[in-house]
């Protein structure tokens, strides 16, 4: 037996596990619940336009739930490296472990997975987000992870982010990220201007929000690309080296914007050059013939009976001795 079972007593006795962000859970089941009940309501849609609602209410509830989503994912960049490294300050333990890199919009998600997890009588299995929004303290959670007395790794690297490391890129991924989500908002405002003329209908304008829609995420892209090019201080864990490339959000962000900006041009071209194609994709053919029909029959006088027309061609003599005769 060792004093204090062989830990430090400045260590929590648990694991620092990132609790579960249910932020993703809320996004999927809003959007899941709209599906769904589309899918109900599908068999009351005839014919050919059956297929064309759904694939337009799948498209565009993808695409919302994309540009919302990503706002709060944490793998706009990320990077893994397996190293031999020490555990804890203080020890000469040496483990052997996974160290992954995460950084999104909002901060920095930092993993430390074991190889094997259970290793010097604890499990070790870490993920500590550390936040660097305009509404939150980036070195005063670095600050909190040096009082849990988080693994040395951790905090090696969520070192090189602090506004006093000589890396210096802490305030340049705070101002890209803060006017990449900016632009994402905006985009989820165009989003709703395209689904709102879309079900007007004004399907012209609903393409050129479309076409902003792809712009915006577009952007959001290049002010991320941005601070990517900086150049950054290597993050070394003896001979290894943590390197980090574009994560899922980013090309998740650049398809779905490629695919707004290609349905935003086929809207436009078709209204322009085969509008009633257009309006079979929007289920507006028949019901345009109709109102057509209707609105030219109100507009247009009644026409008279043939034997309205034979009274009224008869002379007014003739009329009163016909009338005279059949009483």
């Amino acid at each position: 037996m060792t004093l204090w079972n062989g830990s430090f007593p400045f260590y929590s006795g648990t694991n620092a596990c990132f609790p579960f962000d249910t932020t993703w859970a809320i996004i999927a089941s809003v959007f899941l619940s709209m599906l769904a009940t589309s899918i109900i309501i599908l068999p009351g849609i005839r014919g050919k336009g059956r297929l064309f609602w759904i694939l337009r209410v799948v498209t565009g509830l993808f695409i919302g739930a994309v540009v919302l989503t990503i706002q709060f994912t944490r793998d706009w960049e990320s990077g893994w490296v397996t190293a031999n490294t020490s555990y804890k300050s203080f020890s000469r333990v040496v483990v052997n472990v996974d160290i992954g890199l995460h950084i999104g919009l909002e901060g920095v998600n930092i993993t430390l997975v074991g190889n094997p997890v259970n290793q010097v009588n604890e499990t070790i299995s870490y993920n500590e987000h550390f936040a660097w929004s305009f509404d939150a303290d980036y070195d005063h959670s670095y600050s909190e992870g040096l009082e849990k007395g988080l693994p040395s790794p951790i905090l090696y690297v969520a070192e090189k982010f602090t506004t006093q490391s000589p890396c210096n890129v802490h305030r340049q991924y705070r101002i890209s990220g803060h006017y990449a989500s900016i632009t994402l908002w905006m985009a989820l405002c165009t989003w709703l201007l395209s689904i709102l003329f879309f079900s007007m209908p004004i399907l012209l304008y609903g393409g050129y929000m479309l076409l902003l829609t792809a712009a915006l995420m577009l952007f959001s892209l290049l002010f991320f690309v941005t601070v990517r090019n900086t150049p950054k201080c290597p993050i070394q864990f003896g001979p290894a080296s943590l390197k980090t490339d574009y994560g899922g959000s980013f090309w998740l962000t650049l398809a779905t914007g490629l695919l707004c900006l290609l349905l935003g041009l086929g809207v436009i071209v078709l209204n322009s050059r085969q509008p009633q194609k257009l309006k079979l994709v929007f289920n507006l053919d028949e019901g345009k013939r109709k109102e057509a029909d209707v609105w030219d029959k109100s507009c247009l006088p009644a026409e008279s009976s043939s034997s309205e027309q034979d009274v009224l061609m008869v002379p007014l003599g003739e009329l009163c001795e016909v009338t005279a005769t059949k009483l």
